[in-house]
């Protein structure tokens, strides 16, 4: 059997990049060959919840590739059909956004663009502290669009930060299955 060739985006929610990346273990043991992608800036930012150096370490080492980090590496993931299923996790904000208004200006929102050319599942894992208000359109937007789905979602601090939402990570593999089967998994939003 061949395996399922999944794109893996991470974008710059820092605070998310480790919780994000203890999934991929759960990925590659279910038979997916991942391929690494990230935003220029999760790839060259250092911040508080860790080094770029070690987040790229993690996936260098867990995938075995090489990381697609420029938008001209990015963009042969379409005419080519690389991937199976495009994650994208986390997204922030501004991914969401440009995903939305259709901009392509980074490695991942090529990888997205091309991927979706070929009609196949994009999967976003939202992590934004706006998304319930500014990135709300966004996420709207890209709900009623064609082969996208989301992992299912909650929100994170609802005192201290009541329109933040975050994917719930631990649901990455379930989520990417149905995905795959061009089904969103059931509830988007969680309580």
């Amino acid at each position: 059997m061949e395996k399922i060739r999944v794109g893996f985006a991470l974008c710059g929610s820092f605070c998310m990049l480790r919780k994000t990346l203890e999934q991929l273990p759960r990925l590659t043991g279910s038979g997916f060959d991942i391929i690494p992608i990230m935003s220029e800036t999760a790839y060259n930012t250092d911040t508080r919840f860790g080094a770029a150096g070690e987040f790229r370490r993690i996936l260098t080492e867990t995938t075995g590739k090489e990381i697609i980090r420029t938008v001209a590496q990015a963009e042969p993931i379409g005419p080519k059909k690389l991937l199976d299923l495009l994650i994208i996790a986390p997204c922030t904000g501004n991914t969401l956004g440009k995903l939305a208004g259709g901009i392509t200006d980074t490695a991942v929102t090529m990888a997205a663009k091309a991927h979706l050319r070929n009609k196949r599942p994009l999967l976003i894992a939202v992590s934004t502290n706006d998304a319930l208000s500014a990135s709300a359109k966004n996420i709207g937007v890209l709900l009623n669009t064609k082969n996208v789905f989301f992992v299912p979602m909650k929100q994170d601090d609802p005192e201290n930060k009541e329109t933040s939402l975050v994917a719930d990570m631990s649901l990455l593999l379930p989520a990417s299955l149905a995905a795959l089967e061009g089904r969103q998994l059931q509830p988007v939003l969680q309580q």
